[in-house]
């Protein structure tokens, strides 16, 4: 899964494909490396980061679908990166086939209804906190408070899969993602990571996204997010053998050619 950013104030890539046009490239370029999956998204989630008008998303993510829709090659899919209902079901009418929600339904009541009407994919993300109340993972003054983090995690997310059905989403069509990075200490995120295969309890796809994240950065002394695609790959690898099964990366090519190595290496 591609990470398609149409924004000015993402953590590493933002600005880079803040326009139409240079979005729309990036999503294209990143189906001819291998991207089965490009995540469009109008508004930063980074620690910090302000929220975004349901009318500034619309105008940042709905071209940028509609060209992609009419120019991707079939059997890429396009998922809108978003907590609004609005935003969602005008970019399912645009062409996405997935709404990627990393607050699991919970900003927006009319979210997961809204979901159902339309029949698409739904990714559910755990986070413990709003990206404005947040902070990185490296730079908390006190570690996020958790029994067990990774218990935690699957009974936060078996509780929003819940809602979903209830709200009237096909339990096939719900993906889950344990928010690597969101409300989670550098220690969490390694657990969270070591630990994934936990997460089959779920019965559901499992999204993750470790890509150029501080807790990467922790690990390695990195400090420039756009150096940490290497580690990146490494994390991605690492939980894809433990039963991963949508990597959402910003360097499409590397993890490519890396999941074709290790496919040739399993074999």
């Amino acid at each position: 899964m591609a990470i398609i950013n149409v924004t000015p104030d993402s953590f590493s890539d933002g600005g880079d494909h803040a326009t139409t046009e240079a979005a729309t490239e990036h999503g294209l370029r990143c189906a001819e490396q291998g991207a089965v999956i490009v995540d469009v998204g109008g508004e930063s989630t980074r620690p910090g980061a302000a929220r975004v008008s349901e009318a500034e998303q619309l105008a940042r993510v709905l071209p940028v679908i509609r060209r992609l829709a009419a120019a991707l090659p079939s059997g890429v899919a396009i998922s809108v990166d978003t907590t609004r209902a609005g935003v969602a079901c005008a970019a399912v009418d645009a062409g996405a086939a997935i709404v990627n929600d990393v607050s699991g339904g919970m900003d927006d009541a009319a979210m997961l209804p809204s979901a159902a009407r339309l029949g698409c994919g739904v990714i559910l993300m755990h986070r413990l906190c709003e990206p404005a109340q947040d902070s990185y993972s490296d730079r908390y003054a006190r570690e996020p408070a958790y029994g067990d983090v990774v218990h935690d995690v699957i009974a936060a997310l078996r509780s929003r899969c819940e809602a979903a059905q209830e709200a009237g989403i096909d339990r096939a069509a719900i993906a889950v993602d344990p928010g690597l990075g969101f409300g989670k200490s550098v220690a969490q995120n390694m657990q969270l990571m070591e630990r994934l295969h936990e997460f089959a309890v779920l019965a559901a796809p499992i999204v993750v996204s470790a890509s150029r994240k501080s807790f990467i950065g922790a690990t390695t002394g990195e400090r420039d997010p756009r150096r940490r695609d290497a580690a990146s790959v490494q994390a991605a690898l690492a939980m894809h053998a433990r039963g991963a099964s949508i990597l959402r990366v910003h360097d499409v090519a590397l993890h490519a050619a890396a999941l074709r190595t290790a496919g040739h290496c399993y074999h």
